[in-house]
């Protein structure tokens, strides 16, 4: 939670505001975030993020994130929602916050 990220696939920056330890949503996911193939696809972890410079919101398997390396804020109109304030490199998420 609070981390910001590059997704490797689609070049998009991010914040991370919750995990799934495997894959748990339905048919509702954007076209390009598709459920992987190959051995294992739901056993990955899943993350929810907020889309820097948009409003958008995606679904993401571990394997297509690494740390964000630009270093610089997530903007997103939901942020306020989940974190407090920014401490480094990461967001520091609100106290009794559910995701």
């Amino acid at each position: 939670m609070g981390q910001v990220i590059h997704h490797t696939l689609f070049d998009y920056r991010g914040v991370i505001v919750d995990v799934d330890s495997d894959f748990r949503v339905g048919g509702e996911l954007n076209a390009q975030e598709q459920r992987p193939t190959g051995p294992s696809p739901d056993a990955r972890p899943w993350y929810h993020v907020l889309v820097d410079g948009t409003a958008d919101r995606t679904y993401v398997s571990e394997q297509n994130l690494e740390p964000d390396a630009w270093g610089e804020p997530v903007e997103h109109p939901d942020i306020i929602d989940y974190f407090e304030k920014r401490s480094g490199s990461r967001y520091v998420t609100r106290p009794l916050k559910v995701n």
